[in-house]
């Protein structure tokens, strides 16, 4: 039953009443009428007025195995919005932060943005989480001219895709050209072995790993492949064993990467253990517990906390006391691309009409031309630069895992071909 149905049969039976009794007790009733009726009234009347918030959205997995990587972002979008609310919002307009759940799904991704660009018309998202999600959704938002900013999706053709996708984390292309060379060239490995699962993200590291690599004259000495979600990787590890790789190569998410690590244990295989960026999540480290240990991997870089930013020490301890947790390197991403997407917002609402602000209709191509147009933003994870395709311009640092803490080898970027340390 509608509110506007209730208020019609109240009003018909007072209405009958009313016509029923005296003159003085019409005016009575005409009272209670009133006093009944206001409240109901302005209830009804409010409930048609447009939200008065700019909304921005998120698309990542909140539930299953990968939850961990969306929590920590939308905890630190979180704390982005909540910082810019707390100075006025966007024009005195409060921001919205509105996310949604994919399980790192593409087919769930599709249903969220349908959601969030239909029904909630959001001006900016930050995600998708997982590539393939993210290359699922990215048509959408350039169709709708929804800024999107990922802060972890990798895969080489995301920003392909159209002039409002943007994402502050390096590319696969950049990732495994860095780590293929550094692997060959400072670890001076020549025979590797690769298992990856069969998604955008992994297949697409695995297989431009392989290219580099063999470029520069390694042998990829077998390559086996899992679904995403497979518990049992006995009969691949077996397979590589049997290669005897000086390396195994593992550019997978959280808990496949754990599996492998406790079986190939299991089997007796020692080799070196090589990963990427999916490997920079802290869950790894009690998923996979002393396994973690000495696996090298590739991924953004970590600045020592004695030369770090102080925007960067600022956060991590907000954070940390906020959530009772550290951030990762795709949470300081996230809360970079926030901010972006809501300074980007800002430029176009200081360009609008007094009418087109009051009714928050902004100019979606400003949006897109401030975000694009940044050059040298500091920001939490570090300098941003966007390359005139939407790629995120940043050195790439090569990891490990010691006694269950994260350390940095290196850092290094790709100059005329060339592998280049840069610290």
């Amino acid at each position: 039953m509608t509110k506007f149905f209730i208020l019609q049969n109240i009003l018909t039976y007072l209405t009958v009443s009313i016509e029923k009794e005296s003159t003085m007790k019409k005016f009575g009733l005409a009272v209670v009428v009133f006093c009944l009726l206001l409240p109901v009234v302005t209830f009804a009347a409010g409930s048609g007025e447009k939200e008065n918030a700019i909304k921005i959205g998120f698309i990542g997995p909140l539930t299953g195995d990968a939850a961990n990587y969306g929590k920590l972002m939308t905890q630190a979008v979180k704390i982005a919005v909540e910082e810019r609310n707390a100075k006025g919002g966007i024009g005195g307009v409060k921001v919205v932060f509105l996310p949604e759940d994919s399980e790192g799904k593409p087919e769930k991704a599709n249903a969220a943005i349908e959601k969030l660009a239909s029904v909630d018309k959001i001006y900016g998202l930050i995600g998708g989480v997982f590539s393939g999600e993210s290359l699922a959704i990215a048509p959408r938002c350039e169709a709708e001219k929804i800024l999107m900013i990922s802060p972890s999706a990798t895969h080489k053709d995301l920003t392909n895709k159209g002039d409002y996708i943007f994402r502050d984390v390096p590319s696969d292309a950049l990732q495994a050209t860095v780590f293929a060379k550094y692997v060959r060239e400072v670890m001076g490995l020549s025979r590797v072995a690769i298992l990856y699962i069969k998604n955008d993200y992994s297949q697409g590291l695995s297989m431009d790993f392989k290219s580099q690599f063999e470029a520069d004259g390694g042998t990829i000495v077998g390559m086996e492949t899992g679904l995403q979600g497979d518990k049992d990787f006995k009969t691949q590890l077996t397979k590589i064993k049997a290669l005897n790789p000086e390396a195994l190569f593992i550019p997978n998410y959280v808990a496949e990467i754990a599996q492998i690590l406790e079986q190939a244990k299991q089997l007796g295989l020692n080799t070196k253990m090589l990963s990427a960026d999916g490997f920079s999540n802290p869950e790894i480290l009690e998923l996979a517990g002393d396994l973690a240990n000495g696996v090298i991997f590739s991924g953004p870089e970590k600045e020592d906390p004695a030369q770090a930013n102080a925007k960067t020490a600022a956060f991590e301890k907000k954070y940390e006391e906020k959530w009772g947790e550290k951030p990762d390197s795709f949470s300081l991403n996230a809360y970079d691309g926030a901010n972006l997407i809501m300074d980007a917002i800002q430029a176009a609402y200081d360009k609008a009409s007094d009418a087109d602000k009051k009714a928050l209709n902004l100019d979606r191509s400003l949006m897109q031309k401030y975000v694009a147009g940044i050059k040298g933003y500091m920001g939490v994870s570090g300098e941003i630069t966007f390359a005139p395709n939407g790629d995120v311009i940043k050195n790439q640092g090569i990891l490990t895992a010691e006694n269950r803490q994260y350390k940095q080898i290196g850092v290094y970027r790709i100059e005329s071909g060339k592998l280049v340390k840069v610290k």
